[in-house]
């Protein structure tokens, strides 16, 4: 393990045992303090957010990027200030620190015991939508999780995310892939992140005007499998509660290849993510590349 890897490795460590232990007000004090001392800076995750928000604000002003850059790095601190603290809230925090809109898209799916797989993107705190679901539902659900370096903190986030109720595999292509669909044919609840992909099979996209590529995973199960796929939009407001959306469910198209089928479902799910960033912008913590003109010089200016 390297010096900057075991500082990394340290640094989670001590968020997850001492900011835990915080009084909610003073965690949240916190947050807003190290993500006004980041954003000016100006590092280049603040930089990144900034260029995403220009896509999704076409035509802001640099003064309104920078607000927006101010407010997303605290909405994304207010995020790890939450999960720092999420293994010790109470099962009534949780079942009251989120509020979703049309919920009954995920009973009525599980109802059908079909499966159903919640596709969500970057927006607020994922991680406190599945606590929810584990504690308010009671429904157990598998999700994955890129591994990463060191080992130690993906050992970490495994723990973590298991300490809430979920079964995480560890993100690893056919072997991921066929587990999910044994979970889903079994009538049982998946759940992705899914609005970045950097790999070769992602499918592009139509992403606030330009290409981008998104994970072909979510509609490749729907249609291997039967299940319903639901995105799933979340935000924040001025309340610590944490609002969110279960969308209508993605039709798998009546005609086409499997290519085809799979191309318009992913661009319903993105045009679906796009709805909740264009609402709540602040809230979307991308602060890496996504659209394929940056990914790609020759396609666009970085």
């Amino acid at each position: 393990m390297t010096a900057a890897e075991r500082l990394t490795d340290g640094l989670y460590g001590l968020g997850w045992s001492t900011v835990k232990n915080l009084p909610e007000p003073v965690a949240a004090r916190l947050g807003r303090t190290v993500a006004d001392a980041a954003w000016k800076r100006r590092g280049k995750g603040v930089q990144r957010l900034e260029a995403n928000y220009a896509r999704v604000v076409p035509g802001a002003s640099p003064e309104r990027l920078a607000e927006l850059s101010r407010a997303g790095m605290r909405s994304y601190l207010r995020y790890w200030m939450e999960s720092f603290r999420l293994p010790a809230w109470s099962a009534e925090r949780v079942r009251t620190g989120f509020d979703p809109k049309d919920a009954h898209h995920l009973t009525d799916g599980l109802a059908e015991g079909k499966g159903v797989i919640l596709a969500l993107p970057h927006l607020a705190n994922w991680d406190l939508a599945g606590a929810w679901v584990t504690t308010a539902l009671g429904i157990p659900f598998t999700t994955v999780a890129e591994r990463l370096k060191p080992e130690t903190l993906y050992d970490r986030f495994v723990a973590y995310r298991e300490g809430l109720g979920m079964e995480v595999l560890a993100h690893s292509g056919a072997s991921a892939f066929g587990t999910l669909a044994r979970r889903l044919r079994d009538g049982g609840l998946v759940c992705l992140v899914a609005d970045r992909d950097l790999s070769a099979a992602g499918v592009e996209v139509d992403f606030f005007g330009e290409r981008a590529r998104m994970p072909a995973g979510p509609a490749l199960l729907a249609q291997q499998t039967g299940a319903q796929l639901l995105p799933v939009t979340l935000w924040y407001d001025e309340s610590p509660v944490m609002q969110g959306r279960v969308h209508p469910p993605v039709e798998v198209p009546g005609t086409g290849t499997r290519i085809e089928k799979t191309a318009a479902m992913t661009q319903t799910l993105a045009d679906a993510f796009a709805s909740g960033i264009a609402e709540h912008p602040e809230d979307w913590h991308m602060l890496q590349r996504l659209w394929l003109a940056d990914l790609d010089p020759a396609k666009g200016p970085a």
